[in-house]
């Protein structure tokens, strides 16, 4: 007589049934058609505002007037996009590249100094033994708890001292080190064993090339994390821009747009030139958003947990 091992479902199933729950789910069906129902209309509720947003950035500004929340634009038309790129004569002209040049050039730099910087300071947190490190890191979540609006007047006052007011300097360099960064970075440190480092020591191996080669490397999510969340606060930025620039060539996709909507660039409602505008500045933050989501996730769940 020969006998079957059992499946892994077949296994699962009779765990399920050892415990009492059911095998299919806790809710009668009913309830879960309807449950689903519910998170299928509060999903397209919001994402209304972007379908708007895009169908209106092809309207004619008569259109978008009359028809502001029509799904179809009758009739299409890129008017609005010709004139964010300057292939248009119509109109005044709008400053849209450099907006996305100074952005772009903003991001880069202050996501690289960010992902450096508060790496650095969050090994340093978590791993070296110096006297006021617990003082240290108090401070840091006392600066984590402070709104950011509070500091506007005295980061204009250092900025205009300094002589870094109106600047790319005054831009990038307040914005290089993010107290939540040091913050993510040293809690997934610490959840790194510890035999890893003191194998490496035991090999010669220095503070820096520990960091470097043995460390850093097993920190892909945290500083994938920390990547996407750099470049998401610096290319949203608005605040800090807005008390230390003056100049219109110094201005980004925030404060154009800002300008914009408050009728600083022609007159008009212009609803499809500044959805047009806004949408591009969306995409970005949203392919990396969506194309790191994943690691994301993971990162700051690894964060979170300390071994």
């Amino acid at each position: 007589m020969t006998t079957t091992a059992p499946t892994r479902r077949e296994l699962r199933a009779e765990e399920r049934s050892r415990r009492g729950s059911p095998a299919v789910g806790r809710f009668p069906a009913p309830w879960r058609v309807l449950g689903y129902t519910l998170v299928g209309c509060l999903a397209l509720l919001y994402i209304l505002p972007f379908v708007l947003q895009a169908v209106t950035s092809f309207k004619t500004d008569p259109d978008a007037a009359a028809n502001p929340l029509a799904l179809w634009p009758s009739p299409p038309s890129t008017a609005a996009y010709e004139r964010l790129f300057g292939l248009s004569e119509a109109g005044d002209s709008v400053p849209f590249m450099r907006w996305l040049g100074n952005s772009a050039l903003v991001t880069v730099l202050v996501t690289t100094g960010r992902v450096v910087f508060d790496s650095l300071a969050g090994y340093a947190l978590a791993r070296l033994p110096f006297r006021g490190r617990r003082v240290l890191f108090v401070l840091l979540l006392a600066v984590m708890a402070v709104p950011n609006v509070v500091l506007l007047i005295p980061r204009f006052l250092v900025l205009n001292t300094f002589g870094m007011f109106d600047t790319y300097a005054g831009m990038v360099i307040p914005l290089l080190v993010d107290a939540a960064g040091i913050f993510i970075m040293k809690q997934f440190f610490e959840s790194i064993p510890r035999e890893v480092e003191e194998a490496a020591r035991i090999d010669g191996a220095g503070v820096l090339r520990t960091y470097w080669s043995v460390v850093l490397p097993m920190a892909r999510p945290a500083l994938i994390t920390l990547t996407i969340m750099s470049f998401q606060g610096s290319w949203n930025e608005f605040t800090h821009f807005l008390v230390s620039t003056q100049s219109s060539q110094y201005e980004t996709l925030t404060t154009g747009l800002a300008r914009f909507v408050a009728g600083g660039l022609g007159s008009g409602t212009q609803y499809p030139l500044k959805l047009a505008a806004a949408a591009l500045a969306t995409i970005p933050v949203a392919v990396l958003f969506f194309a790191f989501q994943r690691h994301f996730v993971r990162g700051a769940n690894a964060g979170s947990v300390k071994e």
